[in-house]
Order: C-alpha cells, then structure tokens, then sequence
C-alpha cells in the first residue's frame, strides 16, 4: 500500500468560530447556519446555493467541496483517528429547522494526525449526503470536532436500515416536531461507532452554506443500524436534507485503518 504524509492531504484551516447546519450550530444554539435563506429544494436548494449571498459563493465556485461519492479510495497507512468519546447524561436534542440536532458537554473528543478535536455536538441527514460506490444508505451521523484553534474534523457515521439502534431511542423520543430546543437526554456516543473502523479520509467542506473548505473528513466505511420505523420518524421531519454529492476534483480519497 501507498504512505501518504496526511500534511499533503487534509488542511486544518483555522477559524475563529463558525455557525454552519452541516455542522450544525458550534456555538451551541438552535441556530442553525447563522441564518436562514436556504433549503433543500426549489429557488433555494443545493443548486442556487451559491448564488443567494456572496457569503455562500463557496458552495458553487469551490473546488474541494462536500460531500462526495466514496468510490476508488487508495489503500493508505495512516493512523486511524483515534476516538476518546465519552456518554453523557445531558445531550440537548435541538431541531434548528433543517436537522435534528445534540449539543454534548465538553469531554469527548478524537486525536487526529497529532491534534486534538473536542466533540461539540452530532446530527443527522437523510439520506445519507455520502454515498458508498454511487449508492446512499438510509441515513447519516456527523459528529463535529473543533480544535483548540478553530479547526474542523468531522466523523461520518452511515445508518442502514436494520435493528432498532438503543443509542437513538432517547434523541428520537425528544426530537421537537417543529424548530425549538428539546429535552435532556442520555448520549451513548459509544454505541454509535462501528465495530470495524476502517475510514475514508478527504479534505473537504461543510455540506451546507457557507460550503467552507475547512473540514478534514473521516468517513467509517461500515455502516450502523437504525429500524424502519426510526429511519420514517427522523424522515417525517426531514424528508430530505442531504446535499447532492460534489466532484472529488484534484483531491485524495484514502481508506485505511
């Protein structure tokens, strides 16, 4: 297998601090993106992203755009990110209008390719925005990471449909029907990574306006599962809130762990 130096793949762009919904809010509100003016269909879908502010001229002049179809990955020897999750009892269930969103306290976090991130909060996207060889599964997790610096990682967890996933019953039995924040509820955060770890690595963007290129991607390749039946309650809410994948362009798509 091919060594890569990680430098020469992923950029850990640093921010001061960024509302976005892809990531949801990082400062902890329900609000999403820092604002509204866009959706996932019709005058203001993906498509017209670009064009409804100059702050979101990212999401079509961009080149290293999210999320992507993960096919043809090279085989690469990197470190897997390495996971210091811990439960919670107090994860605030937000909707902020285009997911449902959990804030989490401080103490979880991954150590990726030397840096600490701590987790911030999780969400959810329906169908999944990644695709795996051309094909989305039911739905996707993202759980955001910011560093000391501002920088981004974000983990993608792909949800199929399968058995009833314990770790979702709580954030599903408080998940507001309309835009608000909800209850207080237990946080397995264990439970939702996948017993095999191995990850697709990429730099890329947030999946939502602004479309900033500022996130280091790790994506497991083996999905979780969610029931039928809890796949149609989040889909009730968001029929679909997941963005079309973006060319990968000039960048590497590694798999390795």
């Amino acid at each position: 297998m091919k060594t890569f130096d990680r430098r020469t793949v992923l950029r850990s762009t640093a921010i001061a601090a960024i509302g976005c919904a892809c990531c949801g809010s990082l400062s902890g509100t329900a609000n999403a993106s820092g604002g509204s003016g866009w959706s996932y269909e019709g005058a203001t879908g993906p498509a017209e992203w670009g064009s409804i502010g100059n702050d979101y001229a990212a999401c079509s002049q961009g080149s290293a755009q999210s999320p992507i179809d993960l096919a043809s990955p090279i085989p690469a020897e990197f470190r897997p990110a390495a996971l210091r999750w811990q439960d919670a009892t107090d994860g605030q269930v937000i909707n902020n209008g285009h997911t449902i969103q959990v804030n989490v306290p401080n103490g979880s976090a991954v150590k990726l390719d030397g840096t600490t991130f701590e987790l911030v909060q999780f969400h959810f996207h329906h169908p999944s925005e990644h695709l795996i060889d051309g094909k989305a599964l039911a739905m996707e997790a993202h759980f955001v990471h910011r560093s000391a610096d501002g920088a981004l990682a974000v983990l993608g967890v792909l949800i199929g449909e399968g058995t009833e996933n314990a770790a979702l019953a709580p954030i599903w039995s408080a998940m507001p029907q309309d835009k608000a924040e909800g209850a207080v509820v237990p946080v397995a955060l264990k439970d939702f990574v996948p017993v095999d770890r191995a990850q697709f690595r990429y730099a890329g963007s947030l999946t939502t306006p602004p479309c900033s290129e500022i996130v280091n991607w790790v994506a497991f390749k083996t999905p979780i599962q969610a029931s039928r039946e809890q796949i149609a309650a989040f889909a009730t809410l968001f029929p679909m809130n997941a963005r079309p994948v973006q060319p990968l362009n000039r960048r590497f798509l590694l798999l390795g762990g």
